[in-house]
């Protein structure tokens, strides 16, 4: 079940997903989320909005790496100050990360009903986004700076981000064939397939109905990840018949962290670890490059998806 994305080595075609603010949930945070990667040998892309500095999260990782350095990848949210988002990428290569995922989604933030029901506004107090320090010799020291939403992004970023750094390029929140069809056209490293989650954008399909005519559009020239509602083993073979050469995990991480810190995000890993090989078993493949679309049945929304354009 093994595979190898960008140039990092993986022990299952599972990638963790960039969730922000793991102390939330457990006081060990990122640290904790990262050793448990590592010890599976599955690549983790660390959050902008991560309540621990990529610098840490890099260093819990290598606690437990044996024989490599850890598969690190780094989610970035391009900012209107271009000399502050080259500065957090610095750090994310001084880390060692491989790979930069870029959320292109998000011109603006989503209304969050649930967050606003709950009053969920600010961060506690010793909780703070520290990938968003910017060294400075004011009062306010290193305080982290806050994330903007900007709807000014586009493909000329992508560029400039292209002459920046040497990292690959994976862009996050792709969900039109058009807009992968660019994104294959401007060189980028691979698509990560989804809706953002977190009710950005009210009544988006999910990804898994997006993902055919993306795949189809492709034609496998771009390696092609999605995330969203991946719950059980099954979830994993499903993706990857649909054009997926791995999937990205969010929100069972995080319950997993919850529940039982380092301990609990690595019996979640196991669990899917377990089911996506019971599934290909079950399903006649001996590897995953035997997994294809015939194991999938869509009725109405393969016809509606999966119909070849003029």
């Amino acid at each position: 079940m093994s595979l190898t994305l960008l140039g990092c080595p993986a022990a299952m075609p599972l990638l963790l997903a960039p969730t922000a603010f793991h102390r939330l949930v457990h006081e060990e945070g990122e640290r904790a989320t990262a050793r448990a990667a590592a010890a599976a040998g599955v690549i983790m892309i660390v959050s902008m909005a991560a309540t621990v500095g990529i610098e840490e999260v890099a260093a819990a990782a290598c606690e437990v790496s044996t024989g490599r350095p850890p598969a690190l990848w780094f989610q970035l949210y391009i900012q209107p100050d271009l000399g502050f988002t080259e500065a957090i990428i610095r750090r994310a290569e001084a880390a060692g990360c491989k790979a930069l995922v870029v959320s292109v989604d998000s011109p603006a933030f989503g209304r969050r009903e649930r967050d606003e029901r709950n009053g969920f506004h600010d961060l506690p107090p010793g909780l703070q986004c520290e990938n968003l320090r910017m060294p400075s010799t004011g009062r306010d020291g290193a305080r982290p700076r806050n994330i903007v939403f900007w709807p000014e992004v586009s493909w000329r970023h992508i560029e400039w981000l292209r002459k920046t750094t040497a990292l690959k390029l994976v862009l996050k929140g792709i969900v039109h064939r058009a807009d992968a069809r660019l994104a294959a056209q401007a060189g980028m490293d691979a698509v990560l397939v989804s809706n953002h989650g977190g009710r950005q954008l009210d009544t988006v399909p999910p990804a898994i109905e997006l993902l055919p005519p993306i795949a189809d559009e492709l034609g496998g020239g771009v390696p092609l990840l999605v995330d969203g509602g991946v719950r059980r083993g099954t979830d994993i073979v499903k993706a990857m018949a649909l054009g997926a050469v791995a999937v990205a995990v969010g929100r069972p991480i995080l319950w997993g962290l919850a529940a039982g810190g380092e301990t609990g995000v690595a019996q979640v890993l196991e669990t899917l670890r377990a089911e996506l090989e019971r599934a290909l078993i079950l399903c006649g493949c001996g590897s995953l490059a035997e997994i294809s679309r015939d194991l999938v049945r869509l009725g109405r929304m393969e016809e509606l998806c999966c119909r070849p354009s003029a």
